[in-house]
């Protein structure tokens, strides 16, 4: 896995007896560039990053015998090396193959190395080397040809009818020297060819020979060739074959796998209307799309791990993917890119890009947000505990650069509709919520006076946002765009006695905007959220559900089988086809329809907060999430002007339900009347609300 290997490295351990073989054995090992060696050159600059080198690799091979003894052998300066047919290999652009320079049986005991050279030894990269113990990335699904259009005999574009991350493994004769690209790619010209031009934007060539996202494959003549490429991986739904020479293809001879971060799936929504379930399922796709180890922003066009994309989608990662290692091993990252002064780069990993004056409270909060979210989700505070001297140290940088409790310190609301938010007030939202985590963590770890500390300054960033930002006479915040009225909601900075006017104006603001969404990333975070959390469900449902644009259901009905960089489907710029930063509305839908919450107080589901809305647009609704004590259920069906409400809440934990009560509504269990609020243990319940 990439980390900033200057700093860390991680290792892997294999279970290799059963390839061991009676005899003698040998060892081969095929070694590519990844992320330590990046030689394509890119605006991010990891060509030059300070760990670059060769590639490097040490080996353990332990073996324990049957008597209870063992020996290890260790990779040494008795090992040689040569050449692979892999000729260049890139994580950012491609691989290039060459068949002719294969050496048969490399690998085996009996090769004659004799023209092999010597290894060269060296010291490892970073002194601290720690084992990967995180679901590794695999090639998880394989995905056949949807369609395949022949150009000429040497030109073929190939459909696979969705898009995602991933390789594709070609099957092909041919005479020597036939040289075969396989330029991946999202979109397709008028003329019917792959269109790079939405993300090969950043690279920088120095010159043809390493292009974008194509492999290049020179064949030998002798039989069959199948190739996969080991060290590279690419975001596309798209692939265009092209070659020197005739080539004669077919459905069969080309297949994809998208291949990601091998996480379990925690989650499933369904419901009555399919917009909304093909939407869950893209957002899904992305978020698999862009996890590699760390969570990346798209996978093609950069593969980086942006911050922000990160701590906005994760609620939509943690309900549907048992993501905790992946999010470990990444704040781990954090920690290694954190400067002595507690500022963080936007980008992490990084080789130095992204600390410069934008990588603020509102993308690099992931140091607060990400672990109070496992915390949340799973009721484990070894990850906050871990981060908490680090969300200290960059809270305390933040106040210091920003003495009144405000700050610019942000990228502000990334790629809006039309209206602009305030980077101030954003920023400062940003700063709020991570000096309330830093608090909250220095309670549960009985740091009494950090606790007092940071309580105080939470109130005092509050107070200085509220005294400047909010009109308490029209229950307004600053220019009163949707970004600025969903997110003080959101996260929490509203007088209680104000909220539910400001929600009232944030419903009549979309509705002022035509039902449709006027955010950007921030606001696209909050705004769901702020409304069905406080008595405007069906306000969010409505924009949940919308299908023109602007909205995510534009995309869908728009062919999209990912979620997109921007609303604007024909944007000049900005314009990723599977990107991640509008991701939450895939965590909204457990929330905000099947009114799923941990509770802060009994974390990890152990107590389970159960808030439904039974919007009008649904006749039914359906999610379920597993959490570490089982399989939590909640759905409802709408029946004549009634609707039943099944609950399951698995063994060893608690919920407690909130029903959505108005118009003379009442709640029901077996035909006697509940309250509005109700506790209940595990089991099985079914309610009738009429």
């Amino acid at each position: 896995m990439y980390t900033r290997f200057d700093r860390r490295n991680l290792y892997v351990s294999y279970d290799v007896t059963a390839q061991l073989q009676q005899g003698k054995n040998a060892v081969g090992v095929l070694l590519g560039n990844g992320w330590y060696n990046h030689q394509s050159n890119a605006v991010w600059n990891f060509d030059k990053a300070p760990w670059r080198a060769r590639p490097a690799f040490c080996l353990d091979l332990r073996i324990i015998y049957e008597d209870g003894t063992s020996h290890t052998v260790t990779s040494g300066n008795d090992w040689k090396t040569s050449l692979s047919p892999i000729t260049l290999n890139s994580i950012y652009t491609g691989e290039h193959y060459d068949a002719r320079k294969e050496q048969a049986g490399w690998n085996t005991v009996n090769f004659d190395d004799q023209n092999w050279n010597p290894v060269v030894l060296r010291s490892a990269a970073s002194a601290n080397i720690v084992s990967q113990t995180l679901q590794p990335i695999r090639n998880v699904e394989e995905i056949p040809v949807k369609t395949i259009r022949k150009f000429n005999d040497t030109t073929y574009v190939v459909d696979f009818g969705r898009n995602f991350s991933g390789v594709t493994k070609l099957r092909v004769t041919g005479s020597e020297g036939t040289v075969i690209r396989l330029k991946h790619g999202e979109r397709l010209s008028e003329s019917g060819r792959v269109d790079l031009s939405n993300i090969d934007v950043y690279y920088r060539p120095k010159d043809g020979s390493d292009p974008f996202q194509t492999d290049v494959i020179t064949l030998s003549g002798k039989g069959e060739l199948e190739f996969m490429p080991k060290f590279n991986y690419k975001g596309f739904q798209y692939v265009e074959v092209t070659s020197n020479k005739p080539l004669i293809l077919n459905r069969e001879s080309i297949t994809a796998y998208f291949m990601h971060s091998d996480v379990a799936p925690t989650g499933k929504i369904s419901s009555s209307n399919a917009l909304i379930d093909r939407l869950w399922w893209a957002t899904n796709n992305s978020y698999l799309s862009n996890l590699m180890g760390y969570p990346t922003d798209c996978p093609q066009r950069e593969k980086n791990g942006w911050t922000g994309d990160g701590h906005f989608a994760i609620e939509t990662g943690l309900f549907n993917f048992d993501g905790i290692t992946i999010y470990e091993k990444w704040l781990a990252d954090h920690r290694d890119e954190q400067q002595p002064n507690g500022v963080l780069p936007d980008i992490i990993p990084t080789g130095g890009w992204g600390y410069g004056t934008a990588n603020g409270t509102d993308w690099t909060s992931t140091i607060a947000i990400i672990p109070w979210n496992i915390y949340l989700y799973y009721g484990d505070d070894k990850l906050l505990s871990d981060s908490y001297n680090s969300i200290r140290n960059y809270v305390n940088y933040v106040e210091q650069i920003s003495p009144d409790g405000l700050t610019t310190f942000g990228r502000g609301d990334w790629v809006p509709v039309k209206s602009t938010s305030s980077l101030e007030f954003t920023s400062s939202v940003y700063y709020y919520v991570d000096v309330c985590i830093l608090a909250k963590a220095a309670k549960i770890f009985g740091k009494t006076a950090d606790y007092r500390y940071y309580d105080t300054l939470a109130k005092k960033i509050k107070q200085a946002i509220n005294n400047k930002y909010l009109n308490t006479t029209t229950a307004i915040y600053a220019s009163g765009v949707q970004t600025e009225l969903s997110m003080p909601l959101q996260w929490g900075l509203v007088p209680d006695e104000l909220k539910a006017d400001l929600a009232e104006n944030l419903a009549k603001r979309v509705a002022a905007d035509e039902m449709h969404l006027d955010v950007g990333v921030l606001g696209a975070k909050a705004i769901l959220n702020a409304l069905s959390e406080n008595g405007q469900a069906e306000t969010a449902y409505k924009l949940a559900a919308q299908d023109t644009y602007p909205s995510w259901g534009w995309w869908i009905v728009n062919g999209a089988t990912t979620l997109y960089e921007n609303w604007d489907i024909k944007a000049k710029q900005d314009i990723s086809l599977n990107h991640m930063m509008f991701g939450e509305i895939g965590g909204w839908f457990f929330k905000g329809l099947g009114g799923i919450y941990p509770d802060e107080l009994q974390p990890g589901f152990k107590n389970v907060v159960l808030k439904p809305n039974f919007v009008s647009g649904l006749d039914h609704f359906s999610a379920q999430h597993d959490g570490p004590y089982g399989k939590i259920s909640s759905s409802w069906k709408r029946t004549m002007n009634r609707v039943i409400y099944n609950v399951s809440i698995p063994a060893n934990s608690t919920a407690t339900i909130t029903f959505p009560l108005s118009n003379g509504k009442q709640a029901f269990e077996n035909g006697k009347m509940v309250n509005k609020k109700i506790h209940i243990h595990a089991g099985t319940y079914q309610f009738e609300i009429k």
